[in-house]
């Protein structure tokens, strides 16, 4: 549950669980649950693509609502899914009992726990994301300003992924998008918008009919969508979120292994819906 604020909080959060290898579950499947940074992006997509003008606002509103927690509720059942393949192959063991002994109630002392909510976790959190949007910051600048010929560096690169991008039912911005991303989430869509307008920094556009003209003038269609949605909710943590596994675990086994199960999933699902819905419709 914490997951739904942030990933790298629901990964500290796991410290409570006494068994080292249900903690290690819970830390690895985390990341399934979709974090406050996705949310923006996942809703945009959907008010675009799915949400009818003809309709009135409440149905819209109770629309968008239900996709989205369609969309949370795969990712918990995604979550439980490969919790029970982890626990059958790579984390075998007996399931440990739960015990909650109540402390006696104290007073809360308000001070203190601000203090203590501050130093020890947002400080905590937030100094490990400075220390990476720094250098992604100068990274995406340069390579959108960079030149190679007539073409950015970045839209060089994801011409390239664009063979390995449609087979996922996206394509090649989409995936360099998410891979520029990885500092934080919430860049995604600023980065595929600006890759599409060969513009040399990210810009917010708040107007979700002109979002829809750049997107579809690019080749989307509701299948893009929806693979974007899949892989949003399903890929590699971010690098806070990657920082704080790699903390907790000292391990970077286990690091590792916590960006590839997502995004073996992710990738999986992606290409099973694209392959059916084409079947479907060619059928």
């Amino acid at each position: 549950m914490m997951g739904l604020g942030c990933n790298a909080a629901g990964v500290v959060g796991c410290r409570i669980i006494d068994s080292k290898r249900e903690r290690l579950i819970a830390m690895l499947t985390n990341c399934f649950v979709p974090c406050n940074g996705r949310f923006p992006m996942m809703l945009t997509i959907i008010t675009i693509f799915f949400v009818n003008e003809s309709r009135s606002r409440i149905e819209n509103t109770f629309l968008a609502a239900l996709f989205m927690g369609g969309l949370i509720l795969f990712g918990i059942f995604m979550t439980f899914l490969t919790s029970k393949i982890l626990s059958a192959t790579l984390l075998k063991g007996v399931p440990s009992s739960f015990t909650l002994e109540l402390p006696s109630y104290r007073k809360p002392q308000f001070t203190k726990v601000l203090i203590r909510s501050i130093f020890d976790r947002t400080l905590f959190v937030l100094g490990r994301a400075i220390s990476v949007a720094a250098p992604a910051g100068f990274l995406i600048w340069a390579l959108s300003n960079l030149t190679l010929g007539e073409s950015s560096l970045l839209t060089i690169c994801a011409k390239g992924l664009e063979p390995f991008g449609k087979i996922f039912g996206m394509d090649g911005v989409i995936l360099f998008a998410f891979l520029l991303g990885l500092p934080a989430n919430e860049i995604v869509l600023p980065i595929i918008l600006m890759t599409y307008l060969s513009e040399g920094v990210l810009t917010e556009i708040t107007d979700t009919i002109f979002i829809k003209q750049i997107l579809i003038q690019n080749g989307w269609t509701w299948i893009t969508a929806v693979n974007l949605l899949l892989f949003s909710l399903m890929h590699w943590p971010c690098s806070t979120t990657c920082i704080t596994i790699k903390k907790e675990t000292k391990s970077w086994k286990w690091t590792l292994a916590a960006v590839l199960i997502p995004t073996i999933a992710g990738l999986i699902i992606c290409f099973l819906f694209t392959n059916i819905i084409c079947f479907i419709l060619n059928f």
